[in-house]
């Protein structure tokens, strides 16, 4: 809960007594591995903060196929943010990598703290704008590298996840095989 105050700060300010309540509306929730947070075609109940795993966000392609798009650990944020706030239906998943442990609030107690707590809705904004940044940031590279120069970057930006999720899922945020992956990593070594 600390990591999740701290976090807070970061963007805004908040007393005590705000925090008491904040951590209030918070309760704990355990994911296993490759149970969904969030499922394409349904509302997010849910806005989430990773205490302990690792997340990605997916969807299937007109061709069926499952590409993921992103990936979340700890000390952030997890929720489909647009959908989550105007209560509509997913496109797409969020689906526990590891086994999970994370903070929720519904859509009710997250809409509370934003209605008494003077600021609250500036300090959601910056941190929304901060994960957009991040997001494209690491996602924009994935357009215009080639596979190898991909990888390194998906290193760079996620050290420590290459030894906690499955080559599969890599292989597809990096748009690639996992045949071309292992090629890849066999070469770089």
């Amino acid at each position: 809960m600390e990591a999740l105050i701290n976090l807070l700060l970061q963007f805004g300010d908040l007393n005590k007594q705000q925090i008491d309540l904040i951590l209030s509306k918070a309760s704990e929730l355990s994911l296993r591995n490759e149970e969904y947070f969030s499922e394409a075609g349904k509302v997010p109940r849910y806005v989430g903060f990773v205490l302990e795993g690792v997340f990605r966000f997916c969807y299937y392609n007109n061709k069926g196929e499952e590409i993921t798009n992103y990936f979340i650990d700890e000390n952030n944020f997890v929720v489909d943010n647009q959908k989550f706030e105007s209560q509509v239906e997913a496109s797409e998943y969020i689906q526990a990598v590891t086994d999970c442990s994370i903070l929720v609030f519904t859509k009710k107690d997250w809409d509370e703290i934003s209605n008494t707590i003077v600021g609250f809705e500036m300090i959601k904004a910056n941190i929304v704008k901060k994960c957009l940044t991040v997001a494209m940031e690491r996602r924009s590279p994935l357009v215009s590298e080639d596979a190898t120069t991909r990888y390194l970057s998906f290193l760079e930006a996620f050290p420590m996840l290459i030894n906690r999720i499955p080559l599969s899922y890599i292989a597809s945020y990096l748009g690639i095989t996992q045949q071309s992956l292992s090629r890849i990593r066999k070469n770089i070594r």
